[in-house]
């Protein structure tokens, strides 16, 4: 996975680069970046408040959208997209990072390539975490429903 970031450097607000927030966040970007689902689950906590904004709980043709609730979840939800969608043509990159005592909101984009269609979608996403404990304790995703349900229509 293509993967840009330099946490020390994209991150605003008064947790700065050094607090357990930004060094948690600078965590899950380098394991999101590797694409191993039960290594990103371990920063999560065993329960988790989980969303991505779509219009329903649960989409058909979107095998990842579906409720979440703990880390086990979480690994799950990794998993699923990596089989989805081609790791190997993933662009991700994150623009900034605002963190502010324990919660942090990454801003980027995303181009991804669903492997069923051979249909590429790409967005800008915005990415609210709760860090509790040194552990992801929300991860609420708002990101461009429509542009990823094309990919996946035939």
């Amino acid at each position: 996975m293509n993967h840009e970031v330099d946490a020390d450097e994209r991150v605003i607000g008064n947790g700065g680069p050094r607090s357990a927030t930004s060094q948690a966040v600078a965590e899950f970007l380098r394991r999101t970046g590797r694409g191993t689902p039960d290594e990103i689950a371990e920063l999560y906590a065993e329960e988790v408040d989980w969303r991505v904004s779509w219009p329903r709980q649960r989409h058909a043709a979107v095998p990842w959208i579906r409720p979440r609730a703990t880390r086990a979840d979480v690994a799950d939800h990794y998993r699923t997209f990596g089989e989805t969608c081609d790791p190997a043509e993933a662009e991700v990159s994150v623009s900034r990072i605002i963190v502010e005592g324990d919660e942090a909101v990454l801003i980027g984009t995303s181009s991804q390539l669903v492997r069923t269609t051979g249909k590429r979608f790409s967005m800008t996403f915005a990415l609210h975490l709760t860090i509790g404990a040194g552990l992801i304790t929300r991860h609420h995703m708002y990101e461009d429903s429509l542009a990823v349900i094309e990919a996946f229509s035939g």
